[in-house]
């Protein structure tokens, strides 16, 4: 829940382009929804203007309601980039530093008085991830009090020391928002109301509520025997606060990172402390992996719903994709509109079945371990599940991968295609059509 995307592999050709094929960025879309593949809105802002909009699939199935650009999504984790907006707001009124310590305003979890606003923002606190517990789904829907969120936070500990390394975790950001009431004495809705919301006129985005389909907000769903089911577990967003519980559209999330980017929102001091990454994480922004060009943005899930922004500053191009239902990670997708955008080369998504081969339990043994390498953002750990090889991104859920060829390993969920050279002890990655090579670590 409320997780950033697997990772983001685009190859970069020449980005000038001022036009861009509109048929096949269509033909995308509608291939993804003739076969069932997923359900969203997608926009491109291009200097503060929307250049392209497509929405795809229903907002509500029972009722026919096809999606449209004023169709609200949950959108998960790119929450954080608005709270990041927020919390640098504060810093430059003086109301905070990056330097306070959490033992300001809670001292009693663990390390508060190591932990800084800056590690918070940077995944840097080493504090549990509240949204990995055994028992959430016993609580994820009820309404929580702050005091219960800051118990769980106290007894689930810590994983590392602080600034010790980077681990993407949610209780970040739900301290952060927290922080912010306290700063401001209002609720976070309010805060976000007042600070973004209104000054930037968006008349789509909120704070998340129950679904109210009436009001043209979609709900989550997932194709099984061949029809859509509603997915019913909603995430109550006294949880996320801060760290996900966002409500927008694909056009309003352009909007905002626009407008975070030309400077409306905060100094251009404070986006260059959002920009600064450390591995890969700034202040709730993530640089992401990019030849030559940069780029910003992040990722959200939630409940069935998947969501990506990026923003490409030297181009002046913002890239929003809102989904309530997508067969794979929302990276794929978004790989394929990005080049498509960009003129560069992008092969239409293959839906047919691939042919797979049986692997035993012992032959999968020779896989195993954790790849890394200094071009790719995150470590991938390879284990096994009985004839089952599974992959999993570090901070990122697992996934099954199906066997189609000696040593080759596909997942038809993730669009990723892994390759193993046993005796060298490496393994490519071939995702969006970008190939990378890791190594497996020498220890194992």
């Amino acid at each position: 829940m409320f997780k950033y995307i697997f990772a983001f592999l685009i190859c970069v050709a020449s980005l000038q382009a001022q036009t861009f094929n509109e048929a096949k960025m269509d033909s995308l879309f509608n291939l993804i929804e003739s076969n069932h593949k997923g359900m969203g809105s997608f926009s491109i802002f291009s200097n503060g203007e929307e250049v392209y909009q497509k929405s795809f699939g229903f907002s509500n199935v029972a009722t026919n309601e096809k999606a449209n650009n004023l169709t609200k999504y949950r959108i998960g984790s790119i929450s954080k980039t608005f709270t990041a907006t927020i919390i640098m707001q504060l810093v430059e009124e003086g109301k905070v530093t990056l330097s306070t310590l959490l033992s300001d305003y809670f001292p009693s979890i663990p390390n508060a008085d190591k932990i800084t606003i800056e590690d918070l923002l940077r995944h840097r606190s080493g504090l549990f991830n509240i949204t990995e517990t055994e028992d959430l789904r016993a609580w994820v829907e009820k309404p929580q009090s702050r005091e219960k969120m800051i118990e769980r936070i106290i007894a689930n500990g810590t994983n590392f020391e602080p600034n010790e390394k980077t681990q993407y975790s949610n209780t970040n950001f739900v301290l952060l928002s927290f922080i912010a009431e306290d700063i401001e004495n209002k609720d976070f809705s309010n805060i976000l109301d007042t600070r973004i919301i209104k000054p930037l006129q968006l008349k789509r985005t909120e704070y998340g509520k129950p679904i109210n389909p009436k009001d043209n907000e979609a709900l989550p769903y997932v194709f099984e025997n061949s029809e859509w089911k509603e997915i019913k577990l909603q995430t109550d967003m006294s949880i996320p606060m801060g760290a996900g519980a966002i409500v927008s559209t694909a056009t309003e999330l352009n909007q905002f990172f626009t407008n975070l980017f030309s400077g409306k929102l905060i100094s251009t001091e404070s986006l260059e402390a959002m920009k600064n990454a450390k591995e890969g994480m700034g202040l709730g922004l993530m640089k992401l992996p990019f030849e030559e060009k940069e780029v910003y943005g992040h990722g959200g899930s939630i409940d069935g719903f998947q969501s990506f922004a990026a923003y490409f500053p030297e181009d002046n191009v913002s890239i929003a994709l809102t989904t309530n239902n997508l067969y794979t990670q929302v990276s794929g997708i978004f790989i394929g509109a990005v080049k498509t955008y960009f003129g560069m080369e992008c092969t239409l998504p293959d839906f047919s079945p691939k042919e797979t081969i049986e692997v035993t339990s012992e032959e999968l043994d020779k896989y195993l371990g954790t790849y890394s390498s200094p071009n790719f953002p995150i470590d991938i750990y390879i284990t096994k599940d009985g004839n089952t090889l599974i992959a999993q991104g570090e901070g990122q859920p697992s996934f099954p991968l199906d066997a189609i060829g000696p040593d080759i390993f596909y997942s038809e969920n993730v669009m990723i295609t892994l390759t193993f050279q046993p005796e060298e002890k490496k393994m490519l990655v071939d995702q969006g059509g970008q190939t990378y090579e890791l190594t497996k670590n020498k220890k194992e």
